[in-house]
């Protein structure tokens, strides 16, 4: 077996949700800007094809559909997330994601807040 790992990463990704404790941001919706990485250990010398790798397609698809759920936080999300990564990919070593929420409902805070997670096997 490889003993290289390799790493894919999806960088600020923009989805849309209604994630959040307050009444507002289940109405109003946010823009999320999520970074992830992935390592894994190829189960080959030399990747031919996307059935030996992490498609990153399939990876977004996963952020896109778990994004579309609204939830209260977003700590349960990027856990999620991971979980639902390495029950895909086999060869998923290593999750770090990290989903930043680009407004913050709170009159005197001026910026944006971020959940992350690093997860490995």
């Amino acid at each position: 077996m490889p003993s290289n790992i390799m790493t894919i990463r999806l960088n600020n990704i923009e989805l849309y949700g209604y994630h959040g404790l307050y009444k507002e941001e289940t109405i109003l919706g946010n823009t999320f800007i999520i970074n992830l990485k992935v390592d894994f250990i190829p189960i080959v010398n030399k990747i031919n094809a996307i059935a030996e790798t992490i498609d990153y397609v399939e990876v977004y698809g996963i952020l896109k559909e778990r994004m579309q759920k609204p939830t209260t936080l977003l700590e349960t999300i990027v856990e999620d997330i991971a979980t639902s990564i390495f029950e895909k990919f086999p060869i998923a070593q290593k999750v770090e994601i990290e989903i930043t929420k680009t407004k913050v409902f709170i009159n005197t805070l001026n910026g944006n807040m971020s959940v992350s997670l690093t997860k490995s096997r």
